[in-house]
């Protein structure tokens, strides 16, 4: 039977809002998970060179759980709705892994609270990406065409927004309200715990708003907007096969950006292990295996001040963007941010006041607006539409691969190779930011000239 093509209706900008606003929650939970996480396993007693080891867990999950939970999310419709189903099981799980991460010596009678806090770290990614996910499906779902772009900008201001209030959450608890930055040895201390349970309280209440607050629409009245894809049957014994073949023959130009992405994210996974044990040994002198006095609780709250500015600064510079693309084109506009980044990273090195670290913030923040956006902006255009939804999840390949490369040599290289030194592995992560900067301008950019 014929169906007549609709248009999709253009939405309010309150809609718009709070279809992402569950993307600020998940940040808040996120970037608790990135300023925290180093420095609760080295509580719990992991050696610096091991902590990548452990950080595995979240390309792992990412590479495996992101394409399934795409996958059936399409092809999901109950009562809850499409997408909205994922969100609440995901924030559920969220809720619970950010509650019980920092207090895994709690259940250290039942195994090694390394083991546990392992563990924990692995659900809670996992559970991330559950609610994650379909965050972004629920765009394109929703929105026209002509709207997207204003709801993937919403998004990543969310974000940022997200990632600055998790990241300064320890800090501003110990600072402001005078919750203990310290505890005794092996022991997680309360502005951190507290961090994370307020954590789950903003994920979980964020990610409800958005489920009661967003009507999905019908499979029927995605038929009317879709027609032509009426008659397209989902073959699934070809599905695996399909994905292959299509990644076997991806577009020159996704090529060329997974070397950019494989240099970008490879940076910031060093920067996201190593940042907290390097501040604290080489700009605040603390003594390797300290992990309780005061000294080593004020680097580690620092570190979360750092990374809420760099957060700060993409949730701003992610609207300067457009701007800086029409001025010169995307490409340029990449190379620019990745190398404000990569320098960012290396003056680290040559710092010792705390307070100059912001400078090198602001740096990291330019590339990591642009890492957000600038590739898919790239790579959108090369890609034929009926194929977006798999390249698109083919291409975090490109995030997660860099990043299990990282989680396996990463540790090895500062053990081995800077003598158990993380600031190296810093400078290592501001050289890789460069790398990816250079092989940004060899990439084919069909838009570059209309840019």
């Amino acid at each position: 039977m014929h169906v007549m093509k609709q248009d999709k209706p253009r939405l309010s900008k309150a809609a718009i809002w709070n279809m992402s606003m569950g993307f600020l929650g998940i940040q808040f939970g996120f970037a608790l998970q990135n300023g925290n996480a180093s420095r609760i396993l080295q509580t719990f007693g992991a050696d610096v060179e091991h902590l990548s080891l452990f950080w595995l867990a979240a390309p792992l999950t990412g590479i495996i759980v992101q394409p399934i939970i795409g996958y059936y999310s399409d092809r999901t419709w109950n009562r809850l709705g499409r997408r909205k189903p994922y969100f609440l099981v995901g924030a559920i799980l969220t809720a619970l892994a950010l509650v019980l991460l920092p207090n895994a010596g709690v259940m250290a009678a039942l195994l090694p609270p390394i083991f546990i806090g392992a563990g924990m770290l692995m659900i809670l990614d996992a559970s991330i990406n559950v609610a994650m996910e379909p965050f972004r499906a629920l765009v394109g779902d929703n929105l026209p065409d002509a709207q997207r772009s204003t709801g993937f900008s919403v998004q990543t201001f969310l974000i940022g927004l997200g990632a600055v209030m998790g990241s300064a959450m320890p800090y501003l608890l110990n600072h402001y309200f005078g919750v203990a930055k310290t505890d005794d040895p092996g022991v997680v201390p309360k502005n951190v715990i507290y961090s994370f349970y307020a954590g789950a309280l903003v994920l979980t209440a964020t990610i409800l708003w958005t489920i009661f607050t967003t009507k999905e629409y019908s499979p029927e009245a995605m038929r009317r907007f879709y027609p032509e894809e009426e008659n397209k049957g989902f073959q699934p014994k070809r599905g695996l096969g399909a994905i292959f073949s299509d990644f076997v023959h991806m577009p020159t130009a996704m090529r060329q950006l997974g070397l950019v992405q494989f240099f970008s994210w490879f940076a910031l996974f060093s920067m996201w292990v190593f940042t907290s044990p390097a501040i604290a040994a080489y700009v605040y002198h603390v003594p390797a295996g300290d992990t309780s006095s005061n000294t080593y609780a004020d680097a580690s709250n620092w570190v979360g001040t750092m990374f809420s500015v760099y957060n700060g600064v993409s949730a701003v510079y992610a609207l300067a963007l457009p701007w800086l693309v029409r001025l010169t084109n995307r490409k340029i506009t990449h190379a620019f941010s990745l190398t404000a980044g990569g320098l960012g990273l290396i003056s680290i090195y040559f710092i010792q006041n705390p307070h100059l670290l912001i400078l090198s913030m602001i740096g990291v923040g330019l590339a990591w607006g642009s890492i957000l956006a600038m590739p898919y902006a790239i790579l959108s255009s090369t890609l034929p539409p009926r194929k977006m939804g798999v390249y698109m999840g083919i291409f975090n390949f490109f995030i997660t691969f860099p990043q299990i490369v990282n989680g396996i040599f990463g540790g090895l290289i500062v053990k081995h190779l800077y003598n158990g030194h993380p600031i190296y592995a810093v400078i290592m992560a501001g050289v890789f930011m460069l790398l990816a900067a250079v092989s940004v301008l060899y990439v084919k950019d069909k838009e570059e000239k209309l840019a």
